[in-house]
Formats: structure tokens, sequence, C-alpha cells
């Protein structure tokens, strides 16, 4: 258990009790930039990601919208173990494609020109599910294009949060028994530190959910989500840049 994985983990927690996602989308790149292995990334920050997002799930189960996860379900989990099983051989680098996209998802708000570019985009989503789903399965990034179309779907912000949520803990699932299938002996989990990393990251949820979430109105929710896409955009040029 180290200094730095600490801090990570529950910065990276407390914005995936906000919105639903986090754990994967911020953590995957800064533990990379530490030097950590990408496998061994995800065997830390899957399962504390799985956590926060059952914590989310039991309290807003009502409403999830099945409609958009059936999508997730027939559309992405498919290419994310496909492509999550490459990925272990192939390294590539989407960063710079991604990160500009959520940039100007973010803009959605403040540009109506912006908005019906997305509008038009947002409708082939075959094509969208089934790239979350790649782009999810090579980088650990599919995330950020998840919550680019759940902001683009304009939901209240409980329908937001438990729906990335269950889609966000469905990605992660797949990728445990992937790579509990076709990685198990080249897997080492050290068991102790993930605990108490899990057990820090589900106190941050319950924190965070009952000061924050909770008093956050529904249009400043939007606001605030559209931040994050921005944040999350930043994050990822950074990553590629570097």
């Amino acid at each position: 258990m180290t200094a730095h994985i600490m801090i990570i983990i529950a910065m990276i927690s407390a914005i995936q009790s906000m919105f639903g996602a986090g754990v994967l989308l911020f953590g995957t790149p800064l533990l990379l930039l530490f030097g950590h292995e990408f496998v061994d990334v995800l065997v830390l920050l899957l399962p504390i990601s799985i956590a926060i997002n059952l914590l989310q799930i039991q309290q807003h189960h009502a409403h999830i919208d099945f409609s958009f996860y059936r999508k997730i379900v027939f559309l992405t989990l498919p290419p994310i173990a496909l492509f999550l099983f490459l990925v272990t051989h192939v390294r590539i680098n989407i960063g710079l494609i991604i990160g500009p996209f959520l940039l100007f998802i973010a803009l959605k708000e403040s540009s109506a020109a912006i908005a019906s570019v997305i509008n038009r985009m947002m409708r082939y989503e075959t094509a969208y599910f089934v790239s979350m789903g790649i782009v999810h399965g090579l980088s650990n990034l599919g995330g950020s294009l998840l919550t680019a179309f759940i902001h683009h779907k304009e939901y209240p912000k409980d329908v937001a949060r438990v729906t990335v949520a269950a889609s966000y803990a469905t990605f992660a699932a797949i990728q445990l028994l992937t790579l509990w299938l076709f990685n198990g002996q080249q897997v080492h989990v050290p068991v102790y530190d993930n605990m108490i990393y899990l057990s820090v990251g589900s106190l941050i949820f319950v924190y965070i959910d009952a000061v924050f979430y909770a008093q956050v109105e529904a249009e400043k929710y939007r606001r605030i989500f559209a931040l994050f896409l921005a944040l999350s955009g930043g994050v990822l040029i950074l990553k590629a840049l570097a």
C-alpha cells in the first residue's frame, strides 16, 4: 500500500460517487503515468469501481433506464471482452481522439450550433455503443463515451447517475471475467491492499453521497456534469501528449 495510490483512490472515488464513473476514467491514466502495468491497474481499480456502482444501484435501482442498459449489454460488452483480450498484446493510444471529443460534448451546454451537431451524431446509436466497447476494451476509457452519451440524453440526475453506474459496473464485471479467463496466470492480486482501497472508496461514496450529491439541484448537476466531461477530455489529452 503506497501513499500515491491512496491519494488517487480517494480522489477518483469522490468523482465516481458524484457521476457513476471516474475510477477507471481518471485512475487508469494517472496510475499508468506512475509506471504501473495496465493489467495491474485493472486488478486494482475494477473492484473499487464495482463496489461504488453497486452502492449507487442499490440506492436508485428503480431509476435505471433499462432500454439504454440493454444496448450496453448486447452492443458494448462483446467488443469490450474481445479488445481487452487483444490489448494484452498491443497498446493503442487514443487519448488524442477521445479527449477533444469530450471537450466538444461539454460545450453543448453553451452553444446551440454544437448541440445541433451532437444531436445528429448521436442518432447513430448502434455504431456509438459498439465504438464504446472497443474503446473501453483497448484503453479502459470507454466510460468517457458512456458519460458523454448520458449527458446528451439530458436525464434527471438520479437516472443519469444510476444508469451510468449500472453500465459501468457491467463493464467492470466483463473485464474481470475476461482477465480471469485469459490472463489468470499472469495476474497477481494483492488482496490485503485491495481490500483497504475498496473500503476507502466505499466510505468516500457514503460521505460524498450524503454531503454533496443529495444537496445538488438537477440543473446545477447538469452543469457540473458538463465540467466533468471537459475535465475528462483534458486529462486524456494530457495523457496522450505525455
